[in-house]
């Protein structure tokens, strides 16, 4: 640790087992994450005479386009536009309620501070659920988009960053997700970055058939309410939850506050952290990957982080590690302990 005083209780280590383990270095000058060791990630050979590329990388991404997925991206495009010429109040409700239900219950609680980080713990059966809600964004498998989280901490803002503003605001924004193929065509990635998530069946049949869900989820509206509840509940509601997600990679990292002095571009968002609820205190979040808790002044509005104390208090999450405002301050170094950031 490069932090004597690091050992406070609040720190935890992320779980992944596969060695070698190395310390993340590129966020604040203490470690509380774990990873495999950067310099020995698979890179993808070029031509003679010209150095190899990690595998998530816009150089090794951006060769070709993904033709399947930009098909989609589309097509829920032009559905969410013409969602705006049928709506009515009951179609509102629902979409914002699946929206809750995705983003913020099955991204934000699910896969990102849950599966990727492990902030907290929940029952077996919580996690699977969870992580079905998130399938219903149209985010992918839990195995990809958790590996590719990680390997993002890994490398925020370097090279190997899947998606670093450095490279490109758009790239950042969207442009990685329709070029390549991603983690999914890396299945020793996938084995290195996630390998407590493949060790579960249920996870590696959900990252094979993440878009079954949501495929069942269209069919019921479409039965229940017809192509007007489609368009709402489907196509406007997922357009949005994704630019909202996409936020988070591309804005939190150009524009906002610091309030640590992490190893990467990382800022606080308060627009970011309203769309998505809470994780736009995303250079918070860099400080301390492992903390349930992303707002950690009282004035940061965190909606994921009161869904995980809500699960606490009726006893379905325990070991919420919610690190706040004042053990920030003893735990970074780098970090001004004054009024202004209190």
């Amino acid at each position: 640790m490069t932090n004597g005083r690091a050992k406070t209780n609040h720190l935890i280590i992320m779980a992944i087992s596969v060695p070698p383990l190395t310390p993340i270095q590129n966020e604040s000058t203490r470690t509380d994450v774990s990873l495999p060791s950067a310099d020995q990630d698979h890179p993808i050979a070029l031509t003679p005479g010209k150095p190899p590329m990690l595998a998530l990388s816009r150089d090794a991404q951006r060769l070709s386009l993904n033709w399947l997925i930009l098909s989609f991206m589309v097509l829920f495009h032009v559905g969410a536009i013409a969602a705006l010429f049928f709506f009515s109040w009951p179609v509102l409700i629902v979409a914002i309620t699946l929206h809750v239900i995705a983003i913020n219950a099955g991204i934000g609680m699910g896969y990102h501070r849950l599966l990727t980080h492990r902030g907290y713990q929940v029952p077996r059966w919580m996690e699977h659920l969870l992580a079905v809600c998130a399938t219903l964004s149209l985010e992918g498998g839990p195995l990809v988009w958790v590996a590719t989280h990680r390997v993002h901490h890994q490398h925020t803002d370097r090279p190997g960053d899947p998606h670093s503003p450095l490279e490109g605001g758009w790239w950042s924004h969207a442009g990685w997700v329709i070029h390549g193929s991603g983690a999914n065509a890396e299945p020793a990635l996938l084995a290195k970055y996630a390998p407590d998530l493949m060790k579960d069946d249920f996870y590696r049949w959900l990252n094979r058939y993440h878009w079954v869900p949501l495929t069942l989820l269209g069919f019921l509206l479409l039965a229940a309410g017809g192509w007007r509840l489609v368009l709402w509940g489907i196509f406007l509601r997922v357009t949005l939850g994704l630019h909202a997600t996409w936020f988070v990679n591309s804005a939190t990292h150009m524009w906002g506050s610091r309030r640590f002095d992490t190893r990467d571009d990382s800022r606080n968002n308060w627009w970011v952290a309203l769309l998505t609820g809470g994780e736009g205190w995303h250079n918070n979040h860099h400080a301390h990957p492992v903390s349930a808790r992303h707002g950690l002044a009282w004035y940061e509005f965190d909606l994921n982080y009161y869904g995980i104390w809500i699960m606490g208090r009726l006893g379905l999450a325990k070991r919420i590690n919610a690190l706040t405002i004042a053990q920030a301050a003893i735990a970074s170094p780098s970090f001004p302990p004054t009024r202004s950031n209190l």
